[in-house]
């Protein structure tokens, strides 16, 4: 790989790069650098045990034979007014049974609790035990989502493949390539869109109680089309990447006038502009992916002139780190 350094580092006004020339072994180094998507072990590793009585559960227990014990309020009420709600001490009361410890038993275990109690008072009884509402584990969800509402765990495991399906991503704002999912203290960065063709993916993912989904904005999703393009502007994007093809082409297309042949640069590292040399690719517009943060330049000139381009580039890039910082912000106190 050839690199050059262009610029004065005696001048702040002139910012320095270097120039890479694409080539197909640093197209085939770019492509092995990024690693495949994977999924964290310790994610992978978590399987759910058989759910766990908690308060806020409501119960409909059934004691055969004996519908003035199933449905005290009347067997024309509706299950749920007939149900037993666990209490915050994660107890509840059931007739001739007394006061029961119901938080942290499974439901066989406390079926078997509540026959073994019942068996004083009622000859073999035949007792059935339901969930008909959940509410003590529960999975909170937040960022672009159509419903953000919290997503109980239930008897049947949840995925997090169907929490986010059943919270509907916002297809405008959601950044498919960031999904947070945030357990025990510690957050893990799940490329949504890359895991999607994978064999283990967001299906195998199993959430539990406490665990937080969060799902980022691509408002900081961008790339800064300018130059000799028909529609110089900054473009959005959901994916993880975005090819040098479609970004021109959602840019109106290299303005065919004043564009000089194939003078495409893609500019890494705008940001940094005074501080660090920028990384610059030489290349067409069919050879390399643009990424987050990327500034696409189509040139009128040969990069011999990039000292009077990067002076008119450096206030844009401040606008870019002044409005990246500014939607930072918001977003961590949306989230507070």
């Amino acid at each position: 790989m050839n690199t050059r350094a262009s610029g004065d580092n005696t001048n702040p006004d002139i910012a320095h790069f270097k120039l890479i020339p694409i080539t197909p072994a640093e197209i085939a180094n770019d492509r092995a650098s990024t690693p495949p998507p994977s999924i964290p072990p310790a994610l992978l590793a978590y399987q759910p045990a058989p759910y766990r009585i908690g308060p806020g559960d409501s119960l409909y227990i059934t004691v055969w034979d004996h519908p003035e014990l199933t449905s005290p309020a009347g067997a024309q009420q509706q299950a749920l007014a007939n149900g037993r709600l666990v209490r915050p001490d994660g107890t509840l009361f059931y007739p001739y049974a007394g006061l029961l410890k119901a938080s942290g038993k499974t439901v066989e275990q406390l079926r078997s609790e509540l026959s073994r109690r019942l068996a004083k008072y009622v000859t073999s009884p035949q007792v059935d035990l339901t969930i008909i509402s959940y509410g003590s584990q529960k999975v909170t969800l937040g960022g672009a989502f159509v419903s953000a509402a919290p997503q109980f765990i239930t008897v049947t495991p949840l995925t997090l493949a169907q929490a986010i399906g059943t919270a509907n991503v916002n297809t405008t704002q959601a950044d498919l390539s960031n999904v947070v999912l945030s357990r025990d203290g510690h957050d893990y960065h799940l490329d949504m869109d890359a895991l999607s063709g994978v064999p283990q993916g967001m299906q195998d993912i199993y959430l539990k109680g406490g665990d937080r989904v969060f799902l980022s904005y691509n408002d900081n999703h961008e790339v800064y089309v300018v130059g000799e393009v028909v529609q110089p502007q900054a473009l959005r994007f959901k994916t993880s990447t975005l090819t040098l093809t479609q970004a021109i082409g959602r840019a109106g297309g290299i303005n065919q006038e004043t564009a000089k042949g194939k003078a495409v640069y893609v500019i890494r590292g705008v940001k940094n502009l005074q501080q660090e040399p920028s990384a610059v690719y030489q290349l067409d517009a069919s050879s390399q992916e643009a990424c987050a943060g990327d500034v696409v330049f189509v040139g009128a000139a040969g990069v011999a002139r990039w000292n009077r381009f990067v002076s008119q580039l450096l206030p844009f890039s401040s606008l870019i780190d002044n409005t990246s910082n500014a939607r930072l912000t918001n977003a961590q106190s949306n989230q507070l």
